[in-house]
């Protein structure tokens, strides 16, 4: 039987030689000076350009935006579809070889070209015309990523109604942390201390008063965290956002450190199947399970989240590897806790497809966390593992309404945050009330992963315009894209056969506008070898 521990051991020596060592050069790659002045300062206006107080309360922000349900989700899929190890693999490598190189390119080329985001860097290095079908496919992908995460999110609260009092009542306090922190000049340290004391106290609450709404529950849920979103894009992220997501960002470390120390004290076996089986009734491992395991091993979210709203708020280019690259590291961390949790149940190994059906993902994830940290949060794991998730989930729908919003603007030429916040959200509403979750995730996981090798060639492009190698960012760039792109148009025959006309379209429009850029991206380097 394979060791837990032995798992989680092997893939931490993994992720520490790549931060110390293949991050490095990729930091001699992008010259990485820390007396460079950055768009936080020198763009600064109170509202987007903000630079954070301190490298922790931006990394706070970033990682607990890039880590929504993603690394949990799909992991938990492709263990009961796949099998763990090739979960497993995945994760590793792409979080070391693609993930972070990803992650850390996209903050830091966004931060030279004055915190713009990657789709508006396209314009200068690829052509204009790469600019708008990358910032369409972008902006289709984040409306898929807001309607996909408002259900899920209200799903939690109507299944567990004890994490609603804590998942909301984060956000007076986080309103009353940011107050503190930038308006009133209060202690840093002082300060978090209070939020944290707050936050364990809203939990305590959640647990004795939990908040239902009967029948309806679901839709008024969704209708709060619409609302909640709106002012969240509105407002100035130093007010809500980057506060909510940094107090969040505790309650997540605090899951992971659970999880890292319930391993060592459970000492627990890998008790399903290494392998599954290559076909399965979720498509072919080949390309499926590399669009399943997104964000646990490399996303696209995550240059939208890196250059559009952290580089605004980077303080010092020496603190681009420890949020950029270290944030993606974190995640597949994350992802691999997730896959020994769920792993480690003991489950009739021939029903473990008719069980993930049955449950569902978020809770067998319930289930693994409670069982590996049993001996540290007795009966209150499973309860824990959901409100980390709904902290996850909330932190990733709020931030990418803000950036969907950004993306609106820079399109459409719309100088008004209220109503292209407003007309973002409204399209995001129409699609999570269809309440068809699990048919979009599929297709949200494909086009996010070809945001990823978009973003990729994009970063390509701009090292190759400075007569800098592309071998770190090209190769993967190409291997995502011809995987995700196969992934859509099987999703795509898969939805035109069962009459999903709605969920058609959007994977026919998402590889339409792929192939476009892959034209535009092939002329660029074609002119630059020429």
């Amino acid at each position: 039987m394979v060791s837990s521990l032995g798992i989680v051991l092997i893939s931490l020596l993994i992720f520490a030689w790549s931060y110390f060592f293949y991050a490095k050069r990729l930091e001699r790659l992008w010259e990485v000076n820390s007396k460079n002045q950055v768009p936080a300062v020198y763009k600064y206006d109170g509202i987007d350009y903000v630079p954070a107080k301190n490298w922790l309360v931006l990394f706070g922000h970033h990682f607990s935006s890039i880590a929504g349900a993603g690394p949990i989700i799909g992991p938990v899929i492709a263990c009961f579809v796949w099998g763990w190890l090739p979960a497993l693999l995945w994760i590793i490598l792409g979080t070391v070889f693609m993930g972070g190189v990803h992650d850390f390119g996209s903050l830091i080329t966004s931060v030279r070209e004055e915190a713009t985001s990657i789709p508006d860097i396209a314009s200068k290095v690829i052509s204009k015309k790469a600019k708008i079908i990358f910032s369409l496919f972008v902006f289709m992908a984040l409306i898929l990523v807001i309607a996909v995460f408002a259900y899920l999110c209200a799903d939690t609260f109507v299944k567990d109604a004890h994490i609603v009092f804590p998942s909301l009542g984060l956000i007076p306090l986080a309103l009353l942390v940011g107050i503190l922190l930038y308006r009133l000049k209060a202690n840093s340290l002082l300060v978090t201390i209070l939020g944290l004391v707050c936050l364990v106290y809203l939990i305590f609450l959640g647990n004795i008063f939990p908040i239902s709404l009967g029948k309806n529950g679901l839709s008024i849920w969704m209708i709060v965290l619409f609302v909640y979103s709106y002012f969240a894009s509105v407002l100035p992220v130093n007010i809500l956002l980057q506060p909510r997501d940094y107090l969040s960002s505790f309650l997540l470390f605090f899951g992971m450190g659970f999880a890292l120390l319930g391993v060592i004290l459970s000492n627990s076996f890998i008790k399903t199947p290494l392998f599954i089986k290559y076909n399965s009734d979720q498509g072919w491992l080949w390309p499926m399970l590399f669009v399943t395991v997104a964000c646990g091993a490399i996303s696209g979210f995550h240059t939208l989240i890196a250059s559009g709203t952290t580089s605004k708020q980077l303080s010092n280019e020496r603190f681009a590897k420890r949020i950029g690259y270290a944030g993606m590291l974190t995640e597949g961390l994350l992802a691999v806790l997730v896959v020994v949790a769920v792993a480690s149940l003991d489950l009739n190994k021939d029903y473990l497809g008719f069980y993930l059906k049955q449950k569902g993902p978020i809770s067998i994830f319930s289930q693994g966390y409670s069982l590996i940290t049993y001996k540290i949060l007795k009966n209150w794991g499973g309860f824990f593992a959901i409100t980390i998730l709904n902290a996850f989930i909330l932190t990733t729908l709020d931030t990418a309404s803000r950036i969907c919003r950004y993306i609106f603007e820079e399109l459409f030429k719309i100088n008004n945050r209220f109503i292209s916040t407003a007309i973002v959200l409204i399209l995001s509403a129409i699609l999570a009330f269809s309440g068809q979750w699990n048919k979009i995730w599929p297709a949200f996981g494909a086009s996010n992963q070809l945001v990823a090798s978009l973003s990729l060639f994009v970063i390509s492009a701009w090292l190759m315009k400075r007569k800098k190698t592309g071998i770190f960012t090209l190769p993967v760039g190409f291997f995502m894209f011809f995987t995700t792109m196969t992934a859509l148009v099987f999703q795509m025959v898969k939805c035109f056969s069962q009459k999903d006309y709605l969920l058609f379209s959007i994977c026919f429009g998402l590889v339409c506008l792929g192939g476009l850029m892959l034209v535009e991206v092939i002329e660029n380097i074609y002119k630059k070898q020429g």
